[in-house]
């Protein structure tokens, strides 16, 4: 039986974790992870290798008991203040290529709830997804994921979120739920930090996120009673990385400049050595292609007959994000599960190349320290599936302020 790691007097557990976005964050706003679960053996490896000592099941969530938690763990029922997890995603995106109500994926929140009910019992419970769960089937898994944990006592609310508002170089909107079985408090999310030029084109972008809150600018008032500050743009994030071409880099290196920006200081502030910059190849044609693309440009800016043979025929509005050079002055789109320019802008700014996973790992908050391991496919994945760290802390900082008042 694993002995209990002494430490803060809040508690979590992270389930569905993936390489360990969720748990990073809210380890920074004091958390201590008793243990987390994930059936990926690459995202496994990842995640003990960043949190070492934290007891780690990987093991299909189906599988997992209560009592097989409790005994290994040495917790009890009453130890766990709130539960984490962010349960597979692609069966609800609206860039998955079909969304299908039968995906197996779509009901696995039900097994974190079944683990609720049988045992764990914490104060506050956290679910991460994406926004199209909000309109797959008129919203049905909504209204499943609130009818399963009032069952358990639970009083339940749910937002869009945007990591751009809380000073993450990215466009990435997250539906997140909060519940908890405490009487007498109100459920609400963390207001924005930053101001961000960011559109939401998706069913419930105006009823549930900030936007109707924010006026136009950086520097307007808005309805929080505070100025926002500015976007972090994707240069300010990941202008002090050496400069590579395709094919060079390593897993593991040196800095050759200091850092510039607040967020450069903010990823670099207990790394020794950089990892996971290392850039791809690139096919010939796809270089050809880069170099027609200025910063900000997209597949648009390509000579017609270099495009690949499916977007000839391709009209201006169709895909807006492919073959994309990203903007240094701007915010990354979402990062995907692969930086491939067929799938979005993902060529770096001033280098004719795909971003690295440092790159990546960057623009979703991961900072230096934080290593990914196994295969390049996977890093990226890794990195493409997580919660940025900084969006779970500033979620971990208002939790503890407005529900578990510490």
């Amino acid at each position: 039986m694993a002995e209990r790691i002494p430490g803060p007097s809040l508690v979590a557990a992270d389930l569905f974790c993936g390489a360990g976005g969720l748990s990073f964050g809210f380890q920074q706003a004091g958390f201590e992870i008793a243990f987390a679960n994930d059936i990926n053996e690459e995202y496994a490896n990842t995640y003990r290798l960043n949190h070492d000592g934290t007891p780690f099941f990987r093991e299909s969530i189906e599988d997992l008991k209560t009592a097989k938690i409790f005994k290994e763990t040495g917790l009890r029922k009453t130890d766990i203040d709130l539960l984490i997890g962010g349960p597979p995603c692609q069966g609800f995106s609206i860039n998955a290529p079909k969304r299908a109500l039968e995906d197996d994926r779509n009901h696995l929140f039900r097994e974190y709830g079944r683990l609720v009910l049988e045992g764990l019992r914490p104060k506050v419970i956290v679910m991460e997804n994406v926004p199209g769960m909000v309109s797959l089937d008129g919203g049905r898994f909504i209204w499943d994921i609130y009818a399963l944990f009032e069952q358990a006592g639970y009083q339940m609310r749910h937002m869009i979120l945007c990591a751009a508002h809380y000073g993450i170089p990215q466009e990435r909107w997250r539906l997140f739920f909060i519940g908890t079985i405490l009487k007498g408090v109100e459920i609400t999310f963390p207001e924005p930090t930053h101001f961000a030029p960011v559109r939401a084109n998706f069913t419930g972008g105006r009823e549930l996120t900030w936007l109707p809150c924010i006026q136009n600018g950086a520097r307007q008032p808005n309805l929080f009673g505070n100025i926002l500050r500015p976007f972090t743009t994707v240069k300010q994030a990941i202008g002090d990385l050496p400069e590579l071409d395709v094919n060079e880099g390593a897993e593991e290196m040196e800095y050759d400049k200091p850092p510039r920006t607040e967020y450069q200081r903010l990823m670099r502030r207990h790394a020794k050595r950089l990892f996971n910059h290392s850039a791809g190849a690139l096919s010939k044609q796809n270089l050809e292609r880069a170099r027609h693309i200025p910063p900000g440009g997209s597949w648009r800016d390509i000579p017609h007959e270099l495009l690949p043979k499916g977007m000839k025929s391709a009209r201006r509005s169709d895909h807006t994000r492919r073959y994309g050079r990203i903007d240094p002055d701007g915010l990354s789109g979402t990062v995907l599960t692969k930086c491939d320019p067929h799938w979005g802008t993902f060529f770096h700014y001033d280098q004719d190349r795909a971003l690295t996973v440092r790159e990546a790992a960057r623009i979703q908050s991961f900072p230096d320290e934080y290593r990914f391991y196994g295969s390049r496919v996977s890093q990226y994945e890794q990195v493409g599936n997580a919660v940025p760290p900084l969006l779970a802390k500033t979620l971990a900082g208002h939790i503890q302020r407005t529900l578990l008042r510490t």
